[in-house]
């Protein structure tokens, strides 16, 4: 007899939940033991009767000042038990998000091409003006190593298994490919999962975090993009351009972690172009086999008889089919340039000889001809679509690089850097000494100079020979895999034109920045403004930057400049809501400023995934960009179990791409939604919005005395930084301050604890001392950034839980410090209360009840986790030394993680 499935409140209608946690029950009964299943069991079902009755702010979720009235049974659990019963939650936990993205819970209605070329139409706005805009367009989300991802990738591996097999349930088939009935094979990867260990006992490496991006680009990426742009020229009637791709930072990223390097920079791009090049390979292998057109039946055109002829093809049996001896002679070619690029032979090195490849236009050309041969020769099906027309489309998106990776670097070291090049070449002996404008005119002097800096002959620091090696590694890898291998140049804490400079100098050392008229550079350099301040001094900067003649040569020979703006920094520098107004406005001003220049404006978008850090759905905030700012070019940055959720499946990989490209079209060529009297009326509040925000925000987190205290024995920071979730270093520093600490444990930290903090503190003061209710109302309905703004706040609010945070608060041991927590339960109500009268509900998410359905099935699930964390937390700090005690925090970890979702 089958198994009742676990975990399912009454809002859980999804078939693929119910199925998959009949499976998982079946699972931990028959390797758990009875004794294991029926505790899960009966946990969960008074954790559901208690939400059902009525647990939280009287819709479910949030407040849920009454935390733990209801004996959940949670003390009877032996300590192994409790391992395997955190495991049990978190793999439910793990199908039921597998299951929600098949059914499109996370995509939103309206997201895609077809829609939003419809929507523009009835603006006014035609397919040729989506086509024009397209040819000038850059897309891009870039995967960043920041660690957020709790979970294995043999984890992951499985759950797309179990993905795989669904999709096949889906078509009616009862078996699979290979003979195996499909309900039986799911079981097995269930059972797999089960018996999978969850926590990683090493820390994690820069070559494993390559490793897990690489999998998701070749994986995913690769197949998915050609695939996405067949449906896109089927919906405009045209070929369009390839102007999305995807980027990377794992293995570039030297901010904060100085395990990547240049060796690191070197194994990340040989890696990516060995997968892309592999890939390659194989399709023309395939096409090889499928081409096996006769010159006794088809016309043969002159290109592709020459690549017959030059391929060296002699075998009898394909004398009649010269397009397979191209396809032989072009495979040559390509496992020739395998060879050279990765320095080991083709997987399939093949009989034949060829010269490599010296770019991936070359490749392409020799395609192409041989589709322009199929179009004329009466083969037009076999040329322009099918595997032939995705090998091209990869060829354009790709390169022989797969993805490109991103430079970044802390401002503060390039001046160290920059400050002993000087020094050492006796140019100037105390560059930190010298002024702003001082160091401008240096640097403009030294950049006008061909003369190189270094010298062999000099000794430098560890610091500066690292990042000469990483400048020489970057222009190896132009030489090698082509420009588009390494574009951007990132400086974090951009706070001057020195900043921006500094690069290009650093650059020049290695031939990538060469002085003339004009000046040209191969790389740009790209300010990273992370904080309120440097978000209010941008714009000002990049006008005095574009002011300099050699950098308005540069600038305007590229065509356009980006700008990145932090939402993670700059949200723990002034809180959550004036984080999103200073971006807002920093938008907006840097728009006039890059018109004043004549070029292009592209913003990077540094998000995370939870809304503290810039999270939520990717689609109303693209939207919600201010008028004018997004211009058809935008890169944001994916990471940790933002990768896994949006890129985990081809299926999910396309939705969240099309929406990611459709709201940028919508963004950019959408009229104006508001008149300039509401832009002013709305600017105007919103301003003294934030100001009152952003004072509460501050008051509490950096103007309260012990709250550096509270926030590290409330939450489980110490705890977290076991997990080996990331190569790099929690803090910046060996300090405790807050100021200090990176904002990804920063918020991680505060989901874990169901505070969920930096994602909506201050914001209730701010509405509630806002005295025009009705403007307040007008701007939810009329704006779609104070629209977006409330609607992540609201999701937040929902997968917060004061009487959990409460628990957590007890764990403070200081009387007057733990009182903290009274200011923030007030400050949650608050926002609570003001939000709902803002947008006009009578609960949280009353409007989205997808989402909301989403959130209830998960409260049964992660409140006994938050309850069983608490007690492994109080017992580790007190001191007991069963290692069992340890892992069980770190498991709990990763299975509230899992169920949260976006927690980082």
């Amino acid at each position: 007899m089958a198994t009742p499935p676990l975990a399912l409140p009454p809002v859980a209608n999804n078939a693929d939940v119910r199925f998959l946690g009949t499976l998982l029950g079946d699972v931990i009964r028959a390797y758990g033991g009875e004794r294991l299943f029926e505790a899960t069991e009966a946990i969960r079902k008074a954790s559901v009767e208690r939400h059902r009755d009525g647990g939280g702010d009287g819709g479910g979720h949030g407040a849920g000042d009454d935390a733990g009235t209801v004996d959940l049974g949670l003390d009877r659990l032996r300590l192994d038990e409790t391992l395997d019963f955190v495991r049990g939650f978190m793999l439910f936990s793990m199908l039921a998000n597998l299951a929600e993205d098949r059914q499109g819970v996370a995509v939103e209605e309206g997201a895609d091409l077809a829609s939003a070329l419809a929507t523009l139409e009835r603006q006014g706005v035609g397919r040729d003006a989506v086509l024009h805009l397209l040819d000038h367009a850059l897309i891009a989300p870039v995967l960043t190593a920041h660690p957020t991802e709790v979970r294995r990738k043999s984890m992951i591996d499985h759950r797309n298994r179990i993905a795989q097999l669904l999709a096949i349930k889906d078509t009616g088939a009862t078996t699979t490919p290979d003979g195996d009935t499909v309900d039986e094979a799911i079981l097995r990867q269930i059972a797999l999962l089960w018996q999978t260990r969850v926590l990683r006992r090493e820390r994690l490496y820069v070559t494993d975090e390559v490793e897990t991006a690489l999998s998701y680009l070749r994986d995913v990426f690769l197949p998915a993009l050609p695939a996405l742009y067949q449906r896109w020229d089927r919906v405009l009637g045209a070929r369009v351009p390839s102007f999305l791709r995807p980027g990377s930072w794992i293995g570039g990223d030297r901010d904060g972690n100085p395990y990547v390097t240049a060796d690191s920079l070197k194994v990340a791009l040989a890696k990516a172009s060995e997968a892309v090049l592999g890939h390659y390979l194989d399709q023309v292998h395939a096409l090889g086999a499928e081409l096996s057109i006769s010159a006794e039946h088809a016309s043969v055109d002159d290109a592709v008889a020459t690549l017959a002829e030059a391929s060296g093809d002699s075998a009898a049996s394909r004398s009649d089919e010269p397009y397979r001896r191209a396809l032989s002679g072009i495979y040559a070619r390509l496992a020739a340039t395998h060879l050279t690029l990765t320095g080991k032979p083709a997987p399939r090195p093949g009989a034949l000889s060829g010269e490599p490849y010296g770019d991936p236009k070359s490749f392409r050309r020799d395609l192409v001809a041989v589709a322009h041969a199929l179009e004329i020769g009466g083969n037009g099906p076999l040329a322009g679509s099918g595997a032939l027309g995705r090998l091209i489309r990869s060829v354009e998106t790709f390169g022989f690089h797969l993805a490109t990776l991103d430079l970044r670097q802390n401002s503060a070291v390039h001046e160290r850097v920059v400050a002993e090049l000087l020094a050492v070449a006796g140019v100037e002996a105390d560059y930190a000494a010298l002024d702003e404008d001082a160091r401008v005119v240096l640097l403009r002097r030294e950049l006008a100079n061909a003369r190189p800096l270094a010298s062999r002959f000099n000794t430098y620091s560890e610091e500066t020979a690292s990042e000469l090696a990483i400048v020489q590694a970057a222009a190896d890898a132009h030489a090698a895999y082509g420009p588009q291998a390494i574009v951007n140049y990132i400086v974090s804490m951009g706070k001057s034109v020195s900043d921006l400079l500094e690069i290009h100098l650093l650059l020049k050392e290695a031939g990538l920045y060469r002085p003339g008229d004009p000046a040209t550079c191969a790389i740009m350099a790209v300010p990273l403004f992370e904080t309120i301040e440097d978000l209010e001094a941008g714009p000002a900067i990049m006008a005095a930057y574009f002011a300099l003649p050699e950098i308005a040569a540069i600038t305007k020979a590229r065509g356009h400049q980006e700008v990145m703006i932090g939402y993670s920094d700059s949200n723990k520098d002034g809180g959550y809501l004036t984080s999103t107004w200073s971006l807002s406005k920093a938008s907006t001003a840097f728009k006039p400023v890059f018109a004043a220049a004549g070029t292009a404006m592209q913003l990077f978008h540094g998000r995370g995934g939870a809304v503290g850090r810039g999270g939520g759905s990717a689609f109303p905030a693209i939207r919600a960009q201010p008028a004018g700012t997004v211009q058809g070019r935008i890169r944001i940055t994916e990471q940790g179990e933002v990768i896994a959720g949006k890129y985990g499946t081809r299926e999910s990989a396309i939705a969240n791409l099309e929406a990611m490209t459709s709201a940028t079209l919508l963004a950019t060529l959408e009229p104006e939604r508001l008149s300039p009297a509401e832009t002013i009326r709305f600017s105007a509040a919103m301003d003294e919005i934030s100001g009152t925000a952003f004072k509460a925000y501050r008051d509490l987190v950096y103007g309260t005395e012990g709250f550096r205290t509270f926030f590290r024995q409330m939450t489980p920071i110490a705890e977290i930084a076991g997990l080996n979730i990331g190569s790099r270093p929690a803090s910046r520093t060996k300090s405790d301050r807050i100021e200090d600490l990176r904002a990804i444990p920063w918020v991680f930290s505060w989901a874990q604890a169901r505070v969920m903090l930096p994602g909506w503190y201050g914001v209730g003061h701010a509405l509630q001392a806002f005295e025009d209710h009705g403007l307040l109302r007008e701007m939810s309905i009329g704006w779609p950034l104070f629209a977006a703004t409330l609607a992540n706040m609201e999701m937040v609010l929902a997968k917060s839980d004061m009487g959990i945070a409460a628990r957590y608060a007890a764990l403070v041991e200081d009387d007057a410090v733990r009182g903290i927590f009274t200011t923030i339960r007030e400050g949650w109500h608050r926002t609570h209360d003001t939000l709902l009268a803002a947008t006009g509900q009578s609960r949280l998410l009353e409007r989205h009840p997808a989402l909301d359905a989403s959130i209830r099935l998960r409260l049964p699930y992660i409140e006994p986790l938050n309850l069983l964390q608490i007690e492994l937390m109080k017992r580790h700090r007190a001191g007991e030394g069963d290692p069992r005690i340890g892992e069980g925090i770190l498991l709990s970890i990763n299975a509230i993680a899992t169920a949260l979702r976006n927690s980082g």
